[in-house]
């Protein structure tokens, strides 16, 4: 995920260039963590680009904020509007989206109170998080020593820069020792979700995946996979997972906005299932993708277009244009 540094960020309901995009560094967000963030993507789909469950995204910040008694000036619907402003000031096809609310400059005692809430908006291209050839072939990780937290320790349900610090944490660990990623397990020593993602373990047709008590965030993604699967006939059970279930497993898989849809082929070097991706993970991934990118019809609402088709239109011959030069 390398940055160009170049194009325009929301802050506070300006559009401002990338360069210039700065808070201060006495703000409570950079010492105690005081923020919370989101991440969406945009397709480029056959119809124009799309947001891909914008609503619920921004749903879950603001609900985030809430938590943590941060209530911004601006209502979810307008943050919304603001994210489709920023997509078009930037003129992207496809992008990965960030929202960030956050507390800013006054005071730096632990208290966040005095210090103002604020907001930005970036975004970026972004393409699969661990590699192209991971949504294919899947990848190889581990169990992390490290846990995720108690419950009424830190809220699991808000989506908190304080608490990927954690995942920080379990993601270098994964990296050091030779896997892509890691699995965590909640304070109870049954499984939770990755780094940065939920977890799907299939065994004889069935999909189990961590309960929302099980320390983890309810992941956007992970509710859509659940709604697909069900969809294609699998049964879905969400409940507490031990550990050893993910050595036993016909097949696993990764889900999250970044991850999208990403098979795990290996567990501390066991190898899942014949160590390639299964067919219900395939049927998944190519529903997931198929929707995602609009090559079937949006039955659940689940796009939201960044421009009229007349737009779209436009922008397609203008980025055919910029190409061709």
């Amino acid at each position: 995920m390398g940055f160009t540094g170049t194009g325009k960020i929301w802050m506070n309901g300006s559009l401002v260039d990338w360069a210039d995009a700065k808070i201060h560094i006495a703000s409570h967000v950079v010492h105690y963590g005081s923020g919370v963030f989101e991440g969406a993507r945009c397709y480029d789909t056959e119809r124009g680009p799309a947001c891909f469950r914008l609503d619920a995204h921004m749903r879950r910040l603001v609900d985030s904020a809430k938590i943590y008694r941060m209530k911004y000036a601006l209502s979810q619907e307008q943050l919304e509007d603001a994210v489709l402003d920023t997509i078009r000031a930037n003129q992207y096809r496809a992008c990965y989206i960030r929202p960030l609310i956050y507390r800013g400059y006054d005071t730096l005692g632990v208290n966040p109170m005095p210090c103002p809430v604020e907001a930005t908006i970036m975004l970026w291209e972004w393409g699969a998080y661990l590699g192209e050839e991971s949504i294919t072939n899947g990848v190889d990780v581990c169990v992390s020593s490290w846990s995720r937290s108690a419950p009424n320790t830190f809220p699991a349900l808000a989506k908190s820069t304080a608490n990927y610090a954690n995942a920080g944490l379990i993601k270098m660990e994964a990296v050091v020792n030779g896997y892509s990623e890691a699995i965590a397990l909640g304070p109870d020593g049954t499984i939770s979700e990755g780094s940065g993602q939920n977890l799907f373990i299939v065994r004889e047709n069935t999909l189990y995946t961590p309960a929302v008590a099980s320390s983890i965030l309810p992941g956007i993604t992970r509710h859509s996979i659940i709604t697909i699967a069900r969809d294609l006939g699998f049964t879905v059970i969400e409940q507490a997972i031990p550990r050893e279930m993910l050595y036993i497993a016909d097949e696993l898989f990764f889900v999250g906005t970044a991850v999208e849809v990403t098979p795990i082929r290996s567990v501390d070097k066991v190898e899942i299932g014949l160590g390639t991706r299964g067919p219900v993970t395939e049927a998944i991934q190519r529903t997931f993708f198929d929707i995602v990118n609009g090559r079937v019809s949006d039955e659940k609402g689940w796009l939201r277009p960044v421009y009229t088709d007349e737009a779209a239109k436009d922008l397609s011959k203008r980025t055919t244009v910029k190409t061709a030069n």
